[in-house]
């Protein structure tokens, strides 16, 4: 996908796809409630899958619940020092991101809400504040919840086999009408690998 040369006077840049991705399990190793700095570890490969997503014009926006705030394990400063050292390790690998999305609630403490995944809020918030191309980007993620994202905001979605992604091949339906992954993938790399094939396919088979 090449990104776009200058456009005319008045006129808007197109839309960019985006991947959807989990933080922990998929980014970062999974640990329980994460709430402190030092037990930040990013995955393996991951900041290259990044690099490589972003090369070909995609926006990568991480989408996490976060229900140790509304737990009180974590206040909402000590999320934010997390995420900007997870923002800063990861430009420090020339593998920005284009935005964190949190939903910091959960049922039992906050009620419902509409941003705890797998509703669709926080995908739906990031598409309107970035102006993204919703129909063309993919959700990535180790879990059912990230799968139902997918299904929910109506794109394809990646399960890897990082974290709790193990457990969650075991929840799949063979048949299709339930939770099912349009790919299965070692690690987030290789998600993004198989992104950047499957979107150049998508997009040629459109034109």
């Amino acid at each position: 996908m090449r990104r776009a040369g200058p456009s005319r006077r008045g006129a808007r840049a197109p839309r960019r796809p985006a991947v959807f991705v989990d933080r922990d399990g998929t980014l970062n190793r999974e640990v329980h409630y994460l709430r402190r700095v030092r037990d930040l570890r990013l995955i393996r490969g991951a900041a290259e899958g990044i690099r490589r997503l972003r090369r070909a014009g995609f926006a990568v926006v991480v989408v996490t619940n976060q229900s140790a705030v509304a737990r009180g394990l974590l206040d909402v400063s000590g999320l934010e020092e997390i995420h900007d050292v997870l923002r800063a390790r990861l430009a420090s690998q020339a593998a920005g991101l284009d935005g964190v999305y949190v939903c910091p609630h959960h049922p039992d403490w906050t009620g419902t809400c509409r941003c705890r995944k797998p509703a669709g809020g926080l995908v739906h918030r990031a598409v309107r504040d970035l102006e993204l191309d919703l129909p063309r980007s993919y959700v990535v993620g180790d879990s059912a919840a990230d799968l139902g994202l997918a299904a929910t905001v109506g794109i394809p979605g990646v399960l890897v086999l990082t974290g709790h992604g193990r457990r969650t091949v075991r929840e799949l339906d063979p048949e299709g009408q339930g939770l099912r992954a349009d790919r299965i993938a070692t690690s987030f790399r290789t998600a993004a690998e198989w992104i950047i094939d499957d979107a150049r396919q998508r997009f040629r088979r459109r034109r």
